[in-house]
């Protein structure tokens, strides 16, 4: 007789019971592990995840052994961003609301490419697009916004637009700053390599792309940054602007890291000109507090979007769209896509501008406190006060080769994980604080952990 079928995830029981195998599994992991990471480095973590043996059984043993077992694993060879001393990437720590919506998400299943697979989910991603959208563009008469993976995807998207407006002799300009999705964007999409405008001070000067732009013939989409990857750097966007004005160039502003700070009634200034531009990358999985992936690229204007409009007879046929079915295959370049704006709605909905404004303000604090206690501590040498959550920091008078093996010595350990960046021609160590409930002791505990590295590095 042939067995049961498992339950399926529509089965509140059976998830319930489930979702409680997997919290214990999460707690003892973390337990284990201790720290922000596991200790021992990648031979280490290996070893672990090689101790579960087959992963494709003949016999299967279990949804509750197989489920306790592997997120047990996981949990103790995770980086986690949740943990105070993890701070080295754009990777944040997820609201719990964010998470539980997330799970609804994946218990329910909506595909986002037919009405007919999404009904709801459909109709709520076109309400929270919109309203994101009337965020980065206030006062405009019909801004809009598609629901991405995060800045690559976007990056790629603007570029895609921009050469479909002007076909393939678009140029583009970016800063030395620019994140390297947008030259691997102009990669994919069979673009000339991107100009690329030097950035000496980290910020793309007005100046010189106006020199740039004066010695470049044909179609120009310049590509700004508000909150560069290894500084939180943000170009100055009216100025940049007024010169692609001047030009006749279109402007793109990469705020996949700053564009949240919209959220800040006090650093929203910081985006002054953002509005400006045709089109804008937004992560809400870097400033946002959302589990990956929560990207939105907005645009100026709707029709821009009419040149993604695509047809599958099975899925947005001719005359069901003309009877009223929304048609989502424009909405993405994906085919099956998650709803990821499920748990976006259910934050926004929650804590609303000035909750997640609290947040944005909270983290860009730590940062400056950061960079006080480093000031005041004349073994450290403090790179420049941030201007959003990233910290760079180096022990003072130390080589490139003592900074790299501190970061590579404090991974190892297991005892925090910071980033890299190099600026002026040196390597420093990165601290990014997206962890709202970071303390001033964690923080003086990252610099203690430094110093105490690099007293190790000299033995």
């Amino acid at each position: 007789m042939r067995a049961a079928p498992p339950p399926l995830a529509a089965d509140p029981v059976a998830l319930s019971r489930l979702l409680g195998t997997a919290l214990d599994a999460l707690r003892e992991g973390a337990g284990v592990r201790g720290g922000p990471l596991p200790a021992g480095g990648p031979a280490a973590v290996a070893r672990r995840v090689a101790g579960l043996g087959d992963v494709l059984p003949e016999t299967g043993s279990g949804p509750d052994e197989a489920l306790r077992t592997i997120v047990q694993v996981l949990a103790e060879g995770a980086a986690d961003p949740a943990h105070p001393l993890c701070a080295a990437h754009l990777h944040t720590p997820p609201l719990a609301l964010a998470a539980a919506a997330d799970l609804a998400a994946s218990a329910l299943n909506p595909s986002m490419d037919s009405w007919d697979q999404a009904p709801a989910a459909s109709a709520l991603e076109a309400a929270v697009t919109a309203a994101l959208a009337a965020e980065v563009f206030p006062g405009t008469e019909n801004p809009d916004a598609l629901v991405t993976t995060g800045g690559t995807e976007s990056n790629q998207l603007a570029l895609l637009l921009a050469r479909e407006r002007h076909g393939a002799g678009l140029r583009t300009v970016v800063g030395a700053n620019a994140h390297h999705s947008l030259r691997r964007a102009a990669w994919l999409l069979g673009l000339p390599a991107p100009l690329t405008v030097p950035t000496p001070d980290g910020t793309m000067a007005p100046a010189a792309l106006a020199g740039v732009l004066a010695r470049t013939e044909g179609p120009v989409l310049v590509a700004a940054t508000a909150g560069t990857t290894d500084e939180g750097l943000i170009d100055p966007l009216p100025a940049l602007a007024d010169v692609c004005a001047a030009h006749g160039a279109e402007l793109h502003v990469d705020a996949a890291y700053g564009g949240p700070v919209l959220f800040s009634r006090t650093h929203r200034p910081l985006l002054d000109g953002l509005d400006r531009a045709r089109t804008v990358t937004v992560d809400l999985h870097k400033l946002g507090w959302q589990p990956a992936a929560a990207g939105l690229l907005a645009v100026r204007a709707a029709d821009d979007l009419a040149v993604l409009g695509h047809t599958a007879d099975y899925l947005n046929a001719d005359d069901d769209t003309e009877a009223g079915l929304p048609d989502l295959l424009g909405r993405s370049l994906r085919t099956t896509r998650r709803p990821d704006v499920l748990k976006t709605a259910v934050t926004l909905r929650a804590l609303g501008r000035t909750g997640l404004g609290a947040l944005v303000d909270t983290c860009t604090d730590l940062a400056q406190e950061l960079a006080g206690l480093v000031e005041k501590d004349p073994r450290l040498e403090l790179r420049a006060r941030p201007t959003l959550t990233t910290v760079l920091f180096r022990p003072a008078g130390a080589a490139d080769e003592t900074v790299a093996a501190i970061r590579r010595t404090l991974l190892a350990e297991g005892r925090a994980v910071l980033g890299r960046a190099v600026a002026d021609g040196r390597l420093w160590l990165k601290a990014t604080l997206l962890n709202p409930h970071t303390t001033p002791g964690d923080l003086a505990q990252i610099l203690t952990l430094v110093t105490l590295a690099e007293g190790s590095t000299h033995r």
